[in-house]
C-alpha cells in the first residue's frame, strides 16, 4: 500500500484474515452474522440473521452455557469477552474451533445484553503442550487468576477432610489439569494415604504405611520439604528405580509432588499425575505450588474442626444423660441444641433422675455463658444435683444445697475478683408417676407450662428463689401441680424462646401455637418445637429484635398416658374436659393475679369475651374475699366442659373457714360488701356449699352457641 492511498474497508480486512463478524442483542432474540462468519458456523457463506435458537443448534451445549457466564463476568469487569467455541454440524460432530471475542454492554432498562464482536477459527492444541497452556486455548474456561479465585473460595468452605479431597479431586488446572490426584499424610515414621482420586479401590495398598526413607517421590518431598516435578516416565524411572513399578501400570506421562507446608512444618505431600507429558514451566509450577499451599491449610483447618467436633460430641455425651429406663405410666423426651457458633456444648442440660418408690425426678437448667468454662461447671452442678437427689432430699433442700455448692465453686476459683462469677437458673420437679402429683422447686428458671388433653396450655406460676450460686443461703420454695391423664408436662430454657430475636413473650407466643396444634407423639413434638426456633419457618416468625440472637436450647416432655391424651395414639376426639387448680395462701395475695391469668388462659377460645372479663373479676373477688374475711388459704378450682358453642365453665373457691358469706347492702360509699351483688349480676348460676370443714363457693357461666346471643343469663339466683 503507497502512502496516501485509503485505508481498505474493515470488512475487507477481516475477510482476508478469515474473520468474521457478528451481532447480537438479547433484547430481539437475534444474532446478525456476515459471510465469514456464517461459513464458520457451518452455514452457505453469506450474511444472514439467525434466531438464537438457530445459533444454539450450531453450538456445542456446554460451550453455550459458557458464554453466558462469560458475557456476565466480561460485563461486570468491563472487559472484552472471549470464549472458544466449538461448532457442531447436523449429526452432532465437532467440525471446528472457533474464538470469539466480543464486547459486551448491558440495558438496564430494557435488561438485555448487546454483543459486537468477531469469530475466527482455531487449531485445537495437543493438550500438555505450550499452545495448550495459553490464556485462549487449552482449559480455556478459566484464566489462572480466576482458577485460583475459585479453588481458593471452594478449599476455604470446606468443612471435612471428605470435603476437602472432593474439592481437591474436581479441580480443573488452566491448560493442564490432572487426571489422578493423592494427598499423602505422615504417622510417625510411615506414610498414609489420606484420600485419592482417579484410582480403582484397593490400587492404593502399596503406599499405604510406606516408610519415610523410602526411595519414593512423596516420601522425599516429606523428608526435604522440597517439591519433586517428573516430566516423563523416563525421568520417573531414572530418578526412583525402586518404586518405578509400583507406578508404572498407572500409564501417566507426567507427575508433580508438592509437599504440604504450614506454619513451616511438612504434614504431607500431594501428587498431581497427568495422562500426557507436561513440561513444568515456572508458571505451572506457581500454580501448583499455590494449590499445594491452599490444600495444606485446608486439610489442616478441616482436621482441627473435625478434632473438636469429636471432642465436644463426646463432651455432650458425657454431660447430656439418656431419659433412662421405660417409666409406667407416662412418657418422656428431651431436645438438646447448642448454639451456632464456638463451642457446641454450653451451660443448658437436662436430667432424670431415679428415686426411691417409683418416683423420679427431673431437673433441667442453663448456666450462664456458652464456653467451656460452662460446660464444665454444668457437669459438676449436674453431678451435685443427682447426688442431692439420691440422698432423698426434698425439692427445696435439693436447690439449697445445689446453690451453697456452685457459689462455692464459682467463688472458691476466684476469690479475688468478680471478673468470671457465673450463676445458674434451674427447675426441679419430683414425679409421682402414680398420682400425676409434681413437686417442684424453681431458682430463677421459666415457669412450667401444662399443655391439656385438648391443646389448651397453661403457663403455671410457680414459687421460687434466687438462681443458683448468688446467695449461699436461698430458699426455694415448694410448689405442688397436678398433672391429669393426658395431659404434658413442657420445661424449656430461654434459648427455645429468645433464638430468632425474641424476647420471652412473643418466644412464648411462638411456642404456644406449636403446642396447641400439635397432633403427634411426645417424640415429634419436642422435634416440631426445634424446628420452629431453628427451621426454614423460623424466619417467618421473627421476633421485635433486629438480630437473631441464639442460644443454647434444651426441652424436657412428660406426657401422663390417660384417655384422650393428645401426645399418645390418635383417638376419636379430643377431651372435652380442662381444669386448673391454685392455691393462694395468706402470706401470698399476689397469686390472685396468677389466679385471673390462669382463668384467662383457660378460657382463650371462649366465644364471648364478655363472659371472660366477668370470671377473671369474680374470681378476684371470691378469692379476695377469703383473704379478707377469714384466717384460711384459698383454693381454685376452674374447670371447663363440653365442645364449643355448648361449654360450661365452673370455678369453684374452696376455704377451711366455716363462716358462711351472706350477701349485703352496701352504701354508696361503702368500701366492700359488693362480692355477692357482682356475682348475682354476672353469674349464669352461683351458690355456696358447706364442707366437711369449711366451705366452698361456686359460680357458672353457659358459652353462647356463636349466633349473636352474649350468652347472658344472670339473675338466676343461688343454688344449693
Amino acid at each position: 500500500m503507497r502512502t496516501g492511498e485509503p485505508l481498505p474497508a474493515v470488512g475487507d480486512v477481516l475477510a482476508a484474515l478469515a474473520t468474521g463478524l457478528w451481532h447480537w442483542s438479547t433484547a430481539t432474540g437475534l444474532v446478525t452474522v456476515d459471510a465469514e462468519a456464517a461459513r464458520l458456523l457451518g452455514l452457505p457463506a453469506e450474511g444472514t440473521v439467525l434466531t438464537e435458537a438457530q445459533t444454539r443448534a450450531r453450538l456445542h451445549p456446554v460451550d453455550w452455557n459458557e458464554i453466558t457466564g462469560v458475557v456476565q463476568l466480561a460485563v461486570a469487569e468491563g472487559t472484552l469477552a472471549e470464549v472458544r467455541i466449538r461448532i457442531m454440524d447436523d449429526r452432532g460432530r465437532v467440525v471446528r474451533v472457533v474464538r470469539s471475542r466480543s464486547k459486551p454492554s448491558f440495558d438496564p432498562v430494557k435488561k438485555a445484553y448487546e454483543l459486537i464482536g468477531t469469530l475466527q477459527e482455531v487449531t485445537e492444541p495437543r493438550p500438555g503442550t505450550p499452545a495448550g497452556r495459553t490464556a485462549v486455548t487449552g482449559d480455556w474456561r478459566r484464566s489462572r487468576e480466576a482458577f485460583l479465585l475459585d479453588a481458593g473460595r471452594a478449599l476455604a468452605e470446606a468443612r471435612s477432610t471428605e470435603e476437602v479431597l472432593r474439592v481437591a479431586a474436581g479441580l480443573s488446572m488452566p491448560g493442564f489439569s490432572p487426571d489422578g490426584l493423592a494427598v499423602f499424610g505422615v504417622e510417625g515414621d510411615r506414610l498414609t494415604i489420606i484420600g485419592h482420586h482417579g484410582q480403582p479401590p484397593g490400587e492404593e495398598a502399596p503406599f499405604t504405611q510406606m516408610p519415610v526413607q523410602t526411595d519414593y517421590p512423596a516420601a522425599e518431598v516429606v523428608r526435604t520439604g522440597r517439591a519433586v516435578y517428573l516430566s516423563s516416565p523416563e525421568q520417573y524411572k531414572e530418578r526412583y528405580p525402586l518404586t518405578w513399578p509400583l507406578a508404572a501400570h498407572f500409564g501417566r506421562q507426567s507427575w508433580a509432588f508438592l509437599p504440604l507446608t504450614v506454619a513451616g512444618r511438612t504434614m504431607g505431600a500431594w501428587m498431581a499425575a497427568f495422562a500426557y507429558p507436561v513440561a513444568f514451566t515456572p508458571d505451572e509450577r506457581s500454580v501448583l505450588t499455590t494449590v499445594a499451599r491452599m490444600l495444606a491449610q485446608a486439610l489442616t483447618r478441616a482436621g482441627a474442626a473435625e478434632t473438636q467436633r469429636e471432642l465436644t460430641d463426646g463432651l455432650q455425651r458425657s454431660m447430656l444423660p439418656t431419659l433412662g429406663p421405660e417409666i409406667p405410666g407416662m412418657t418422656l423426651a428431651a431436645r438438646y441444641i447448642p448454639t451456632g457458633g464456638g463451642l457446641q456444648v454450653g451451660g443448658d442440660w437436662y436430667d432424670m433422675i431415679p428415686l426411691p418408690n417409683k418416683r423420679f425426678a427431673l431437673v433441667i437448667g442453663d448456666v450462664q455463658g456458652h464456653d467451656v468454662r460452662a460446660a464444665g461447671l454444668m457437669g459438676q452442678l449436674r453431678i451435685a444435683l443427682r447426688a442431692y437427689a439420691a440422698e432423698g432430699h426434698r425439692p427445696d433442700a435439693v436447690l439449697s444445697r445445689a446453690s451453697r455448692f456452685f457459689y462455692g465453686l464459682t467463688h472458691d476459683d476466684a476469690p479475688d475478683t468478680h471478673a468470671d462469677l457465673r450463676f445458674a437458673t434451674c427447675f426441679y420437679v419430683e414425679v409421682d408417676p402414680v398420682t400425676g402429683v409434681l413437686e417442684t422447686a424453681r431458682a430463677g428458671h421459666l415457669d412450667p407450662a401444662i399443655r391439656m388433653a385438648d391443646g389448651t396450655v397453661l403457663v403455671h406460676d410457680t414459687a421460687g428463689g434466687l438462681p443458683l450460686g448468688i446467695d449461699p443461703d436461698s430458699d426455694y420454695p415448694t410448689t405442688r401441680l397436678t398433672l391429669e391423664p393426658g395431659e404434658a408436662l413442657m420445661l424449656c430454657t430461654d434459648g427455645l424462646l429468645e433464638t430468632g430475636g425474641h424476647d420471652l413473650d412473643s418466644g412464648w407466643r411462638r411456642v404456644r401455637k406449636i403446642l396447641e396444634a400439635h397432633e403427634g407423639d411426645l417424640e415429634e413434638l419436642a422435634d416440631a418445637l426445634v424446628q420452629a426456633v431453628h427451621g426454614p419457618s423460623s424466619h417467618h416468625t421473627t421476633g421485635p429484635f433486629a438480630d437473631r440472637r441464639e442460644d443454647d436450647i434444651a426441652v424436657l416432655l412428660v406426657c401422663r398416658h390417660g384417655e384422650g391424651c393428645g401426645l399418645g395414639a390418635p383417638v376419636p376426639a379430643r377431651p372435652t374436659v380442662r381444669r386448673t387448680v391454685l392455691t393462694v395462701a395468706q402470706a401470698e395475695p399476689e397469686r390472685v393475679a396468677e389466679a385471673r391469668r390462669q382463668v384467662r388462659e383457660l378460657l382463650h377460645d371462649w366465644v364471648c369475651d364478655d363472659q371472660v372479663d366477668s370470671a377473671v373479676l369474680l374470681v378476684s373477688e371470691m378469692l379476695t374475699n377469703v383473704l379478707v374475711h377469714t384466717d384460711a388459704d384459698a383454693l381454685m378450682l376452674a374447670e371447663v366442659t363440653g365442645g364449643p358453642g355448648a361449654r360450661r365453665m365452673r370455678i369453684e373457691v374452696t376455704d377451711s373457714s366455716d363462716d358462711l358469706p351472706h350477701k349485703r347492702r352496701p352504701g354508696e360509699m361503702a368500701s366492700s360488701g359488693r362480692g355477692l351483688v357482682l356475682v348475682e349480676l354476672l353469674a349464669d348460676e352461683w351458690g355456696v356449699a358447706p364442707r366437711g370443714e369449711g366451705k366452698s363457693i361456686w359460680f357458672e357461666l353457659y358459652e353462647p352457641d356463636g349466633s349473636g346471643g352474649d350468652g347472658d343469663t344472670a339473675g338466676s339466683g343461688p343454688a344449693a
